[in-house]
């Protein structure tokens, strides 16, 4: 995972007695762009997991793969055998291209290796392997058709640096956050108002008899993959425009960790998801600012496992009834 030590370089400010405050409020704002990443990953953990009640632990990596789609799809536009795209241009054909792209790793997933096994009725611990056996296959495949080399996003976008009161905020961290407020309400409208999002919730109460009730099963569970794998290769995208350097191995830890943050939030319910998200984003970046950066695991795990010793289904989870 990138370090995050380079998030909260901050302007001079003559005036010692408001620097703290300043300090304060260009922290948040860092905190909200990082959380915005966590978030959109957290989403796709909570939109499988609350249909399926399946942990998909490759969804982080699927997050690396969406930044890698992202890198060949934009360097395609940038570089072609024709005339060149303009950036814009570039940066508009390849979010839709990322974000298809990704989803078609994420149904793949799904009909190779998860479906067999929902087929056969197995114990769910043999799927959680499984999910694990596949983030790593994504890790060590792009790793062995890659090499071990960083690569970088090429530039789609060109950065400018707004003054606020003393607080510096980028374009690109307004379309990050904007980005991921977007696609929360969106999921949000989708799953509670339309007809596929109540073919989602239905899946969730009672799979076995939504057969019965002439609704496709396979069909709702591959929309779900894809959109989860869809908000993930955004993110991954997005991630790399702000942190241009890729590696096989950056989707594990931060995919770890937007899974706690949506335990944390309350997994199953995507407004959890969110919240985990930039909960866990804004501990990490305050302990980061102002404590030793080595604390910031310490401090950030041990706040949210307070929060779940508390409140064990997470701050929106509810108990689970057993249908009998």
């Amino acid at each position: 995972m990138l370090s995050l030590s380079g998030l909260w370089s901050l302007p001079c400010n003559p005036t010692a007695s408001a620097q703290p405050m300043e300090q304060f409020i260009q922290q948040c704002v860092n905190a909200l762009q990082w959380g915005s990443f966590y978030a959109l990953i957290a989403l796709g953990y909570t939109l499988v997991y609350g249909v399926l009640r399946l942990i998909n632990f490759a969804h982080g990596d699927i997050f690396m793969v969406g930044a890698y789609i992202s890198f060949f799809v934009s360097t395609f536009f940038l570089s072609s055998s024709g005339p060149a795209l303009s950036r814009d241009l570039a940066l508009a054909l390849t979010i839709p291209c990322t974000v298809v792209l990704t989803s078609g790793v994420g149904v793949t997933l799904e009909r190779i290796a998860y479906r067999p096994l929902r087929r056969k009725g197995v114990h769910r611990l043999y799927v959680v392997i499984t999910a694990l056996m596949c983030g790593l296959v994504l890790e060590n495949g792009n790793l062995a058709l890659l090499g071990a080399s960083r690569k970088a996003l090429p530039d789609l976008l060109d950065k400018h640096i707004y003054m606020i009161s003393g607080i510096a905020v980028t374009n690109l961290k307004l379309i990050v956050i904007c980005t991921a407020l977007l696609v929360f309400f969106a999921l949000h409208f989708i799953v509670t108002r339309s007809r596929i999002g109540m073919a989602m919730r239905a899946v969730a109460w009672d799979e076995f008899a939504l057969p019965l009730m002439g609704i496709p099963l396979d069909r709702v569970i591959v929309f779900t993959f894809m959109l989860g794998s869809g908000i993930a290769g955004l993110g991954g995208m997005l991630f790399a425009m702000s942190y241009p350097v890729l590696d096989p191995y950056m989707g594990a830890m931060t995919g770890w960790k937007a899974f706690i943050a949506a335990v944390v939030g309350g997994i199953g319910d995507i407004r959890g998801a969110f919240v985990g998200g930039f909960l866990l984003a804004f501990v990490e970046i305050m302990v980061a600012a102002f404590l030793p950066s080595t604390f910031r695991d310490l401090f950030a795990f041990s706040i949210l496992l307070l929060i779940l010793w508390k409140r064990p289904t997470g701050i929106f989870g509810m108990p689970m009834s057993t249908k009998i």
